[in-house]
C-alpha cells in the first residue's frame, strides 16, 4: 500500500486533518491517527472500562478542563494519576493558579518563592493556601476514620471540594475512583506525613488492592489511556495482570525506549508480561501529551458523532 501523501486546507476540522494523517498512515501522523482510532473505539465500547494514567505535571500543563470533562462525560471509569498532578488540581481548586514563566533566573525565582515547573511557575503563597486548606479537610475526615485507603482518602477528599473543574472533586462526585500509588512523592504527601505525626491517621497504599483487583476482574474488557510514563503508567498495566493484560490502550509520552525504562517502552512491550493481551489494539505516540492529546480526544470525539 502506498503512502499518501498530506492534504491541508483552510477549513479543516481536526478530524479531517486527522484523517489524513490516517491515509497517509505512517511515522507521527499514522501513529497519532491510530490512538485517535483506538482512543475512539474505547469510548465507544458499553463493555470496556477505560482506564486513564496522569504522569507529568498534566495538570500545571493546562490539562485539567479536559481531565474533568472525561469525567463528567463518562469516557473515563478509573484514573491513576501521580500526587503531583492532584495537589496541583487542589492547588487550583482552593485559589491558586500557575503563572507562565518570564524568563527569569532560578535563583531569582527562589528568592521571590516561586517553583518552576518547565515554563510553568507556581508561587509558595498559592502553596501555603493549599497546606491550611488541606489540613482542614484531613482534620474532618480523620474525624470519622482512623484507617482508610489512598483511594477512599481521595473520594472523600473529592466530596469536601467545592469546584466544578477540580478532576477530583468530579471524580468523586461520579464515583469514578482515584488511585495514586505515589501519593507521598508529593506536596500532598508531605503534608499528610505532618497530620501523621500528631493524629491517630492511617493511609493504606495496601488497602486499595482489593478494590482495584474487583474493578479488573468485574470488567468485561479494559481499555487504557496512558498519559506520560513511570509510576501511573506501571500501576494502571500491571493492575490488569491478574486478568490477562489490557485489551485496548493509547500512550503518549516523551520518554524514550533505548535505556529500557518503562516510561519509554512502546505498548508491545507489554504483551510479554501479559499486561496488554496478544491481540489487543495498542498505539504508541512519541510526543508532549499536552499538545498531542487534545488534538486525539477532539478527533475522537468528532468521529463518535458522525458515526
Amino acid at each position: 500500500m502506498k503512502v499518501t501523501q498530506i492534504n491541508v486546507d483552510k477549513d479543516m476540522s481536526i478530524s479531517d486533518l486527522i484523517n489524513q494523517f490516517d491515509e497517509s498512515g505512517v511515522l507521527g501522523a499514522g501513529r497519532v491517527a491510530r490512538a485517535c482510532n483506538i482512543l475512539a473505539d474505547m469510548i465507544s465500547d458499553e463493555d470496556m472500562n477505560v482506564f486513564l494514567s496522569l504522569g507529568g505535571p498534566l495538570i500545571p500543563g493546562g490539562m485539567r478542563n479536559i481531565v474533568t470533562k472525561m469525567i463528567n462525560e463518562g469516557h473515563v471509569n478509573l484514573i491513576v494519576s501521580s500526587g503531583a498532578n492532584i495537589t496541583h488540581d487542589l492547588v487550583e481548586a482552593f485559589g491558586g493558579s500557575h503563572y507562565r514563566h518570564e524568563g527569569k533566573d532560578d535563583e531569582e525565582l527562589n528568592e521571590e518563592g516561586i517553583g518552576r515547573i518547565a515554563d510553568i511557575n507556581v508561587g509558595s503563597d498559592d502553596f501555603t493556601i493549599f497546606e491550611t486548606e488541606i489540613t482542614k479537610i484531613f482534620e474532618r475526615i480523620a474525624s470519622k476514620k482512623k484507617v482508610i485507603s489512598i483511594q477512599e482518602l481521595l473520594h472523600e477528599i473529592g466530596l469536601l471540594v467545592d469546584d466544578e473543574n477540580s478532576f477530583v472533586a468530579t471524580a468523586a462526585r461520579n464515583n469514578v475512583p482515584i488511585f495514586a500509588p505515589g501519593l507521598i512523592d508529593s506536596m500532598m504527601g508531605l503534608q499528610l506525613w505532618i497530620f501523621t505525626q500528631d493524629h491517630d491517621f492511617t493511609v493504606s497504599a495496601a488497602g486499595d488492592m482489593p478494590y482495584l483487583s474487583d474493578i479488573v476482574f468485574e470488567s468485561e474488557k479494559v481499555g487504557a489511556i496512558l498519559l506520560g510514563g513511570g509510576l501511573t503508567k506501571h500501576y494502571t498495566l500491571a493492575s490488569n495482570v491478574i486478568k490477562g493484560g489490557l485489551d485496548a490502550a493509547i500512550q503518549i509520552t516523551m520518554d524514550r525506549p533505548e535505556a529500557g525504562s518503562l516510561g519509554g517502552a512502546p505498548l508491545e512491550e507489554a504483551k510479554s508480561w501479559a499486561k496488554a493481551r496478544c491481540g489487543s489494539s495498542l498505539a504508541s505516540v512519541v510526543g508532549d501529551v499536552t499538545v498531542i492529546f487534545p488534538l486525539v480526544y477532539a478527533a475522537a470525539l468528532d468521529k463518535i458523532s458522525n458515526d
